[in-house]
């Protein structure tokens, strides 16, 4: 599973385990990077002429979890699974290439642009008056107001993934008319193109039931090449199709047929042609035999997306961050970075920074002392925190200091890491026991929810490297009842100093300034140890090759009406 760096938070986080993963974390531009044994593509998708795709076909995409919430603005819906297979059914009014660059998304907005920076940041967005809901109602400046409304984090009652940017603004108004957006911000947001993205239809907005349940389970409103058909939870598909009433350019493909399998079983049903794409993450077995499938290869793209692990803030075990920094030393995510990637042609090279790759012109390793692997330190740090050795394990105040580290069935890459954790850590007299839970639940019942310790697995970027990672290390809120809502923040750690660090940097027109800033929140997210972050995640798409414009995208947003197959 993946969750998306914005893709929300935009599409905060989507979170998976291995392929398992949250959308929503950010990262700019990247390219080859030092130490790669071959130079790693910025995108790997076939580009073909739409004129000499096939019409007709159905692609079969193999998937590693069977969500329930479609909502990709709930916290519970924003996973890069419901993203992968939103893109295709929803509107978002920009769209980036593979450079990151952004650009109207004209079958939804002729223009938009930054008419006024003072006094106030005021945003025009220019309308397509054909785009309309598959109910045939118009797409409105009323949807992008409701939108903001509800992920603007006034009414805690909104389980949101995150409200990046929209907490920013001021108003949403109508402009000359109906397909005119008049955005006003109160404080200044320089990612304001990463907003609404994407768009769900006010009636989904307009209260916190329709927010939170409106989706479960349904999809009851399209905008795009292609309508919800059917879900099938017995043999865990989920169907869309070509919607004919669609008035951009035709879907090649009639269908598009998502079947959700354990990870380990996807190269399976790859290999015995079940399957057309499964996404591959970074597991050596299954690239390797996906290479050697016949008629078929494996596209590969460097993109924002990296592999970590989580702690949870909340636990009893690790509420100190003393100890949460202790076990970070007692990490060598170098050897679990070479365990990941060995026999992926990808360069093993370690990540310590949250929001930039290692290859964008903003990164600084911002680890110090917690980037190092250090067990005589970390020992030295959990007998300072009270935790002394009794025989192979520390104790405090009659409790053991046993960590659970939560992961997902059927996925080896997972296992693998939390076993190499499991023996580092004993080394420095911390147990860890290992919990394997239905890939189902593993975020809806056990990550999102905070029913772990410790876990790993992957945020999916944007071309937004903070507006879409804010999510992930913000601060909690408090809904109407005065509950505390952690949204997409999984670690379940954050603080009023390090939101005010990223409010700066997203706040900063200077790009420049923009990337001191978001240094600067970084380098306050390490000492909390919020997540500790490993490695780039390399995209290993396995892709039978007749499919055109389909892979490993990188920042590029796939165009799902252009995907089909060549003869």
């Amino acid at each position: 599973m993946t969750p998306i760096r914005r893709v929300s938070a935009l599409a905060a986080a989507l979170a998976v385990a291995g392929s398992l993963a949250l959308a929503g974390c950010g990262g700019g531009r990247s390219g080859p990077r030092p130490g790669s044994p071959s130079e790693i593509k910025a995108y790997d998708i076939n580009p073909v002429a739409r004129e000499r795709i096939r019409d007709g076909g159905v692609l079969r995409w193999g998937i590693n979890e069977y969500p329930a919430n479609w909502n990709l603005n709930h916290v519970d819906g924003n996973l890069a699974t419901v993203k992968r297979i939103t893109d295709g059914l929803m509107p978002s009014p920009f769209r980036s290439d593979e450079k990151g660059k952004i650009s109207a998304n004209t079958d939804y907005l002729l223009a938009g642009r930054l008419t006024e920076s003072r006094p106030r940041q005021v945003v025009t967005l220019a309308l397509n008056p054909e785009a309309r809901w598959s109910d045939g109602t118009p797409i409105t400046w009323e949807d992008y107001r409701a939108q903001w409304q509800a992920l603007s984090g006034k009414n805690g009652d909104y389980r949101v993934a995150g409200t990046t940017g929209y907490q920013d603004i001021a108003r949403v108004e109508r402009g000359r008319d109906d397909h005119q957006v008049v955005i006003t911000f109160a404080k200044p947001f320089g990612d304001w193109q990463s907003l609404f993205a994407p768009l769900y239809p006010k009636v989904t907005n307009a209260t916190p039931e329709g927010f939170n349940d409106g989706w479960l389970n349904r999809i009851p409103l399209t905008a795009g090449p292609f309508r919800f058909v059917a879900f099938d939870p017995t043999a865990k598909t989920i169907t869309i199709g070509r919607d004919d009433r669609w008035w951009g350019d035709r879907a090649k493909l009639d269908q598009i047929i998502y079947r959700s399998l354990e990870s380990d079983a996807l190269i399976g049903a790859f290999s015995n042609g079940e399957l057309d794409t499964f996404d591959i993450g970074p597991s050596a077995p299954d690239y390797a035999r996906a290479r050697l499938t016949p008629d078929a290869t494996v596209r590969q793209a460097a993109g924002p997306d990296f592999r970590h692990i989580t702690m949870n803030g909340e636990s009893a075990m690790l509420s100190d961050v003393k100890v949460r920094q202790a076990i970070t030393m007692g990490i060598n995510r170098q050897a679990i970075a070479q365990s990941d990637l060995q026999g992926l042609d990808w360069p093993i090279v370690l990540l310590n920074n949250h929001f930039f790759m290692n290859t964008q012109k903003g990164y600084r390793d911002n680890a110090g002392e917690l980037g190092v692997y250090n067990p005589g330190r970390a020992g030295q740090m959990l007998d300072a925190a009270g935790w002394k050795l009794e025989g192979r394990t520390r104790r405090k105040d009659g409790r053991e200091l046993n960590l659970r580290f939560v992961m997902p069935s059927g996925l080896q890459l997972a296992k693998a890491e939390a076993e190499l954790t499991q023996n580092m850590l004993a080394r420095i007299g911390v147990k860890v026991t290992l919990q394997t839970v239905p890939g189902d639940d593993y975020f809806t019942a056990y990550v999102i929810p905070g029913n772990y310790d410790i876990t790993a697995f992957s945020y999916v970027g944007t071309p937004f490297p903070v507006s879409s990672g804010y999510g992930q290390y913000a601060n909690a809120t408090k809904d109407a009842q005065g509950v505390k809502r952690w949204n997409a923040n999984l670690g379940r750690i954050g603080s009023p100093q390090i939101d005010a660090a990223m409010n700066k940097a997203t706040g900063d027109l200077d790009s420049a300034r923009a990337i001191v800033g978001t240094n600067a929140a970084d380098r306050l997210i390490w000492q909390a140890v919020n997540v500790v972050t490993l490695y780039q995640r390399p995209q290993n798409v396995a892709v039978k090759e007749t499919i055109a414009n389909f892979g490993a995208r990188g920042f590029y947003d796939l165009r799902y009406q252009d995907i089909g197959f060549v003869e």
